[in-house]
């Protein structure tokens, strides 16, 4: 099922303040809180951004926390702040790691959640990756993938039907609702996150998107083409959205060091380049900016959309 509109060029973003890892967090981020991400997915709502993202993480390990820092708000309280303060962007979860908590706890927060926002949800999901934080939830790390692959096969039953069943090596229930029951039918979408071949391969058998994670432009088009030899490969015949995280940009030419690696300039330069990607066969674009404070990231919101988007041409 997708969700993206055939052949349209859609773009998203990943939300900053409540994810602030060391390696990507801006200074402003830090002393930032609702109020700058209340306004930031307001201005997603008002200049056309098809989704914003909400990360997951429980638990950031000691040994980690030079690198990831330990902020990092809770995905599906954060999706329903954000849920009431807008009426039109849709809800990701980038990505939810469903090994975490059992399925039926999963398919009642994203039930509930597409309930409350009107049908707005998207359920990004992933297999995780911090080896200590799957030990403090008492997870195995190394099974990892087969959890992700049968959470995904249990959430789905959840959310189709009213009386669920479901029969796994490692969850199982019968004859229950985990209602309210989703407006989108008959469930939300549910893509799934990675750039690995067990990723790719997930994505295109289990799920109605793909959220490529680290994937370089030029690697791109190579993985695409595996995805869909998975699919054709398994007798699926329906589309499926692809993603892409784009590199990040500057609306305009910047008065300050933006470093090396972002692609700046007027809106003609950046849709340009970025509708390499619709070329590619991708339909979805993950955007990022460059800001010093939360006002300049608003007005780059406001250019991309008002400036670049209408120049986005069709997915290929």
């Amino acid at each position: 099922m997708r969700v993206v509109p055939e052949g349209q060029l859609v773009f998203g973003m990943q939300l900053p303040v409540q994810a602030q890892s060391e390696m990507f967090v801006a200074d402003w981020e830090r002393t930032a809180g609702p109020d700058e991400l209340i306004g930031i997915v307001r201005k997603a709502d008002e200049t056309g951004f098809f989704y914003v993202g909400v990360c997951d993480h429980v638990a950031i390990p000691e040994d980690r926390t030079a690198a990831m820092g330990t902020t990092w708000y809770d995905t599906i309280a954060t999706l329903g702040l954000i849920a009431g303060c807008t009426t039109r962007v849709r809800l990701l979860s980038h990505v939810w790691v469903p090994a975490y908590r059992h399925p039926l706890v999963s398919a009642k927060a994203f039930a509930t959640l597409d309930h409350l926002s009107k049908g707005r949800v998207i359920i990004g999901v992933g297999a995780g990756h911090v080896v200590n934080e799957f030990a403090s939830l008492g997870v195995d790390y190394h099974r990892r993938g087969a959890l992700l692959d049968e959470a995904i096969e249990a959430i789905d039953v959840a959310l189709r039907e009213q009386s669920a069943s479901f029969t796994g090596p490692t969850w199982s229930f019968a004859d229950v609702s985990v209602g309210p029951r989703p407006v989108q039918q008959p469930r939300p979408p549910i893509w799934v996150g990675g750039s690995t071949p067990a990723a790719i391969k997930r994505a295109a058998i289990h799920s109605d998107g793909w959220l490529p994670q680290g994937t370089p432009r030029r690697d791109l088009p190579g993985q695409i083409a595996e995805l869909r030899r998975h699919r054709e490969a398994a007798g699926i015949t329906e589309p499926l959205d692809i993603g892409t995280i784009c590199e990040t940009c500057y609306v305009g030419q910047p008065q300050w060091d933006v470093g090396a690696g972002v692609i700046t300039g007027d809106a003609s330069r950046i849709a340009e380049s970025f509708n390499e990607f619709g070329t590619m066969g991708v339909d979805q674009l993950q955007v990022r900016f460059k800001a010093r404070s939360c006002d300049e990231l608003l007005d780059q919101m406001e250019a991309f959309g008002t400036d670049v988007a209408p120049l986005l041409k069709e997915s290929a």
